[in-house]
C-alpha cells in the first residue's frame, strides 16, 4: 500500500501543488493539509481520495505558490495622499514642524499597507485544482501497482518454494514409519522379562503411526497454496484475504512440524516456516 504521487499545475499567476503519500494501514487513515482557498472543497477532496486509495495511512496536501510580484502587499495611494494632506494641515494650524521623513511617517499610518484577501474560488480554478488532485492520485495508483507487481513475483517465488519443500516431505515419510516401528521393537527387546501380545502390539503401532500421519495436513496446505495463487490473480483489494490464507498455511505447517518426529522432515518444516514468514511480512503491503 506504499505509494507517492505529485502534481503541479499552473493557473494564472500561481501554481497549484498537490502531494499524496500512503503507507500500510488496516483501514483508510487520512490526514489532509488544504490551502484556505480550497477548504470549502475538503469533503469532495476526501471523497476523491477514499475512492482511489481505499486503504492505507494517507497524507494529502494541496497548496498554492504565487508569483512574488503578484503577491506583494499593495500601498493604498489614496489613503497616503489623504494622510499627507491632513498632517500638513495640522502642522500649519498648530505650528508643529512637518516630519522630515514623509515616507517613513506615512507608511506607518493605519491601513496604508493592509492587505485584504477577498479571493473567491471560481469554478474554473477548482476544475484545474481538481484535475491536479486526480493527477496525483493516478501517480499514486501507478506507484502502488508497480509495487504490487514486484510483490506478486516475490509471493509466487515463496509459494513455489513451500510447494517444493512440501513435496520433499514424502521422501522421508516411509523411512519415518519404519524408524518409529524399529525404535518400539528395539525398546521391547531390551525388556526380555516382559511378555506381550504381538498382534496387540501391531495394532497399537498402527494406531500410533496413524496419529502421526500428515496426509491431511499436506492436502490442506496444498489447497491453501493453490488458493493463494488464485487470489493473487484476482482484482485489487485482496490484501486481507491473502493474510487470512497465510495464517491458515501457517497452521498446517505447524501441525505438520509437530507430527513429523523426524530430523530431516523437521528441517523442511523450518524452511517452510521461513518462506511463509517472508510472505506474512510483505502481505501487509498488499491492498
Amino acid at each position: 500500500m506504499t505509494g507517492y504521487g505529485k502534481a503541479v499545475v499552473p493557473y494564472g499567476d500561481k501554481k497549484i501543488n498537490v502531494e499524496v503519500k500512503s503507507l500500510n494501514s488496516k483501514s483508510l487513515d487520512l490526514s489532509t493539509r488544504i490551502a484556505p482557498l480550497y477548504r470549502e472543497k475538503e469533503m469532495e477532496i476526501r471523497q476523491l481520495i477514499a475512492t482511489a486509495v481505499i486503504r492505507g495511512k494517507v497524507d494529502f496536501a494541496i497548496w498554492i505558490e504565487k508569483d512574488a510580484t503578484a503577491d506583494a502587499t499593495p500601498i493604498n495611494g489614496a489613503l497616503v495622499e489623504n494622510y499627507y494632506q491632513q498632517i500638513k494641515e495640522i502642522a500649519k494650524n498648530s505650528g508643529i514642524p512637518e516630519p522630515k521623513d514623509w515616507f517613513y511617517t506615512l507608511l506607518r499610518m493605519p491601513d496604508v499597507m493592509t492587505k485584504t484577501d477577498n479571493e473567491q474560488l471560481s469554478d474554473e480554478e477548482w476544475g484545474v485544482a481538481k484535475g491536479a488532485v486526480l493527477m496525483a492520485l493516478e501517480q499514486l495508483e501507478a506507484f502502488r501497482r508497480q509495487e504490487g507487481a514486484a510483490l506478486q513475483v516475490k509471493f509466487t517465488e515463496k509459494v513455489d518454494n513451500i510447494t517444493s519443500l512440501l513435496a520433499q516431505l514424502s521422501d522421508y515419510e516411509q523411512a519415518r514409519v519404519e524408524k518409529i516401528r524399529m525404535r518400539i521393537v528395539d525398546g521391547l527387546k531390551n525388556l526380555p522379562e516382559v511378555d506381550y501380545d504381538k498382534n496387540r502390539l501391531e495394532q497399537e503401532m498402527i494406531y500410533y503411526i496413524e496419529k502421526l500421519d500428515i496426509s491431511e495436513e499436506k492436502q490442506r496446505l496444498t489447497n491453501h497454496l493453490d488458493y493463494f495463487r488464485k487470489t493473487m490473480a484476482e482484482d485489487c483489494g485482496q490484501g486481507k484475504k491473502l493474510g487470512f490464507i497465510a495464517q491458515e498455511m501457517g497452521r498446517e505447517i505447524n501441525t505438520t512440524g509437530s507430527k513429523s518426529n523426524h530430523a530431516e522432515m523437521q528441517n523442511l518444516v523450518v524452511r517452510m516456516k521461513d518462506e511463509l514468514e517472508q510472505i506474512k511480512e510483505q502481505v501487509l503491503n498488499v491492498l
